[in-house]
């Protein structure tokens, strides 16, 4: 399994994961209320410039996890630009490049285990209704951590279509992808089975 968490150590490491999702939550709720291109544009530009005062290295390895989102973003203008609205399009694209380069900051800069404890404080209130957080918090963690690895199988998938067939990768590739991902899934339960799994008791 690969983690999200970045190997060069910066100042944003020490700060405590509550107080980066907080900020992280204020900064998108901004955004949301911001409607003119030009200020989401400045808002790009300063979370570009959080990742650039670390270094450029930090802003390369920042760009490179974020690869999965300009396919999104493609999809949202070329929507916008056929239903004659590329204005609207292009502050879309720069609202969701804002927060989700600033998810992406906290993530690669906060422990999961940290972010795990976290979330599971954020939802002791509801053991008191009987609801167990504990698998939430082990979902979240096996969704961060498993995300980036079936992606890098899917692109190990389509690079091998294209090495054998001048065809573009379509639909053929669903099954093997969805195979692959329920390999992996059928290997992690039968990990947490052998570490004794989740207490079924209530």
């Amino acid at each position: 399994m690969l983690a999200l968490t970045s190997s060069t150590r910066t100042a944003y490491h020490r700060w405590p994961a509550s107080l980066k999702l907080a900020l992280v939550s204020g900064g998108v709720f901004l955004l949301y209320l911001i409607e003119s291109p030009v200020l989401l544009l400045a808002a790009v530009v300063g979370v570009a410039l959080a990742y650039l005062v670390v270094g450029w290295r930090f802003l390369v390895e920042g760009v490179r996890f974020l690869r999965p989102l300009w396919v999104f973003v493609a999809i949202v203008l070329v929507w916008h630009l056929i239903a004659g609205d590329p204005v609207t399009g292009v502050a879309v694209a720069l609202r969701l490049v804002a927060a989700v380069g600033l998810a992406n900051l906290v993530t690669m800069t906060t422990r999961l285990d940290d972010l795990t404890d976290l979330v599971l404080w954020l939802l002791s209130p509801l053991e008191r209704l009987g609801i167990r957080t504990a698998p939430i918090g082990y979902a979240m963690a096996l969704v961060v951590r498993f995300t980036p690895v079936l992606l890098g199988k899917a692109g190990t998938l389509i690079e091998s279509w294209r090495a054998r067939s001048a065809r573009r990768p379509g639909w053929q590739l669903v099954m093997p992808i969805t195979v692959t991902a329920i390999d992996d899934a059928e290997q992690v339960a039968e990990a947490l089975r052998a570490r004794g799994g989740f207490d079924t008791q209530p």
